[in-house]
């Protein structure tokens, strides 16, 4: 009976050990984007658009009319904001969950257009894969030069005046 219980215990520790282990290799990955060499930081803010990024949550923070926000996508007027060429403040001295506390600080000590250290990315930039769109874009683009040629094509029976 104690081989059997100790068994028990024993395929039990090894079994939540084992998923405790995927738990924290799945959480808190640092994006593409995140500069290189900070893997065991959580926030990073970003000074050209004044918005700060948790690493554990994979969320954007930003301030929206007064009320903290947090998001997995930026917002709608930052949409265009290019993560991979923006510089990332690395906030390796806080811990917390709100990062914001500090807001002021922050934009005092890196306002926008703020360059530190130079930066790596921890991968590389998505190449923007265009072969659905460009080959509907191009069709698109024929149909609408044989439109052309057959409005300017001439239909008359030679009278002309």
């Amino acid at each position: 009976m104690k081989k059997l219980i100790f068994a028990s215990v024993l395929f039990m520790s090894v079994f939540f050990a084992q998923a405790q282990v995927s738990i924290n290799v799945n959480v808190g990955t640092p994006p593409n984007w995140g500069p290189q060499g900070y893997d065991d930081s959580r926030y990073y803010y970003l000074p050209d658009i004044d918005v700060y990024y948790d690493v554990n949550q994979s969320v954007f923070i930003y301030d929206n009319g007064g009320k903290w926000m947090r998001e997995k996508r930026l917002p709608s007027r930052y949409r265009n904001y290019d993560l991979y060429s923006g510089y990332k403040v690395v906030l390796t001295d806080y811990r917390g969950d709100s990062p914001y506390s500090y807001h002021t600080k922050h934009r005092a000590s890196y306002p926008k257009g703020y360059h530190g250290k130079p930066q790596k990315n921890r991968g590389e930039k998505p190449v923007k894969n265009n072969n659905g769109k460009g080959q509907k874009k191009d069709n698109k683009n024929k149909n609408n030069s044989k439109k052309q040629s057959d409005k300017n094509h001439d239909h008359s029976n030679g009278n002309r005046r």
